[in-house]
């Protein structure tokens, strides 16, 4: 079966016992995204998000409602063996969990093994081995490089090869984790040497996550045509990133302590079968560049490539929750504003021999729009912090603030389906 062809699990005509998946924007029935979540008491296991609720894994093994081999690979308290699985397995597994919700003759067995989602304790989703973070955002690479190089934003590698750098795995944290404001070493402008503090340019990033499947061998690079087959699911990423740090490091090697004090992910892993509807053909490149190398081409990826998700950032700060205001919309756009597609990066990854293991987790880096109705950071939005921009509550900003609260949020449509979303990713960023 091709990766973005679809099944019974996406009929729209589908759906589930479990009342609150009905509409629901996130979970309904058509979605099934997998995740590692504790009952208030109890230690952590899988779980199926459906509506509000979320579906013991683990019970349903126990309840004999899962034979075979899935009894084990359930019971575990991570997704990194389910991960691991060739994509006609999960989509086995998948089919399997969308009947027992769907199915009527299923409810008096399932019905007491699901959990109230907001009762949970959600945990990342695997042990994630290794993190890297592209740079596919083509609007913001612009938007960036503009305001260090006017004339020639983008170096001349950026058409060729899919830019990427590696992160750090350790301090990668589930939505609703707070961050810390990180101190680092920074030049301000007008002094002649650098000081060690607080950053005063703290910013977030609006990225997908990519969470890695089957690997590949050490030496072994994986073919265009391949890649989707070791491409798991998605998630949202906020790669916090401390500007005023990064300028003062980032040459030669690139981001370090501006980027690695946390990142924040969405924890449920939206599966690659659950965005089978949910694939366009790759945007058309503007006359004049360069087409991908030979190995970063195929027929396959440049008609399905691209992801029909619309993504969005919310903030609320501090005086907001205290006067009980909701969140602000700071931007929405599509996630076609992507240059290289998922299996570009993959195959770029791996083209070298690098192995890849399950779970390991793949950020797209920031997409932005053209427009600043798109921008996926503040330091887009405030040009570099040199224009604030004023909420609607009054209060401005140009980076982020202690107290605030930045959440990113994504919705997967299609025509003829039912919309899915990635869940949210938030978090609130303390004082130093």
């Amino acid at each position: 079966m091709s990766w973005w062809r679809t099944d019974e699990t996406h009929d729209p005509a589908r759906t589930s016992w479990a009342e609150s998946a009905q509409g629901h924007g996130d979970f309904p029935i058509q979605n099934l995204p997998f995740g590692i979540f504790a009952p208030r008491g109890e230690g952590p296991r899988i779980g199926v998000a459906i509506g509000d609720m979320i579906l013991d894994l683990r019970a349903c093994t126990t309840a004999n409602l899962l034979s075979g081999d899935w009894q084990e690979i359930c019971s575990e308290a991570t997704l990194n063996r389910l991960l691991a699985l060739p994509s006609e397995r999960r989509r086995a597994l998948r089919r399997r969990v969308s009947d027992l919700l769907s199915d009527e003759a299923n409810r008096a067995a399932v019905e007491p093994l699901l959990r109230q989602a907001a009762d949970a304790v959600m945990h990342l989703p695997a042990r994630i081995g290794d993190y890297t973070d592209f740079y596919v955002g083509i609007h913001h690479a612009n938007n960036v490089g503009r305001q260090f190089r006017p004339d020639n934003p983008l170096l001349p590698n950026y058409k060729y090869v899919p830019i990427g750098y590696h992160g750090r795995a350790s301090s990668i944290r589930q939505s609703g984790v707070p961050v810390r404001r990180p101190s680092g070493q920074r030049k301000p402008h007008d002094a002649e040497h650098p000081i060690f503090g607080p950053s005063v340019r703290l910013d977030y990033e609006l990225e997908l996550g990519v969470w890695i499947g089957p690997g590949n061998r050490l030496g072994e690079a994986i073919p265009i045509g391949e890649a989707n087959e070791h491409v798991a699911g998605f998630c949202l990423l906020n790669d916090w990133s401390a500007r005023d740090f990064q300028a003062w490091e980032y040459q030669p090697l690139g981001p370090f302590l501006a980027k690695n004090f946390q990142s924040t992910i969405s924890p449920w892993i939206v599966t690659a079968e659950a965005m089978a509807p949910f694939h366009l053909p790759q945007p058309a490149r503007p006359a004049g560049d360069p087409q991908p190398l030979p190995y970063l081409l195929s027929e396959a990826d440049l008609q399905h490539g691209a992801l029909a998700l619309t993504l969005e950032v919310f903030l609320q700060t501090q005086r907001m929750r205290e006067e009980g205001e909701a969140p602000v919309r700071l931007s929405t756009g599509p996630a076609t504003n992507m240059y290289w597609t998922v299996n570009q990066i993959v195959t770029h990854h791996a083209s070298n021999g690098c192995n890849l293991n399950p779970g390991d987790l793949l950020g797209t880096g920031t997409i932005s729009a053209a427009t600043r109705e798109g921008f996926g950071s503040m330091l887009e939005l405030a040009s570099g912090g040199q224009d604030p921009f004023q909420l609607s509550n009054g209060e401005t900003r140009a980076f982020v603030e202690d107290g605030d609260e930045v959440i990113l949020r994504a919705t997967a449509d299609a025509p003829g389906f039912v919309s899915i979303g990635l869940g949210e990713c938030r978090a609130v960023v303390l004082p130093a």
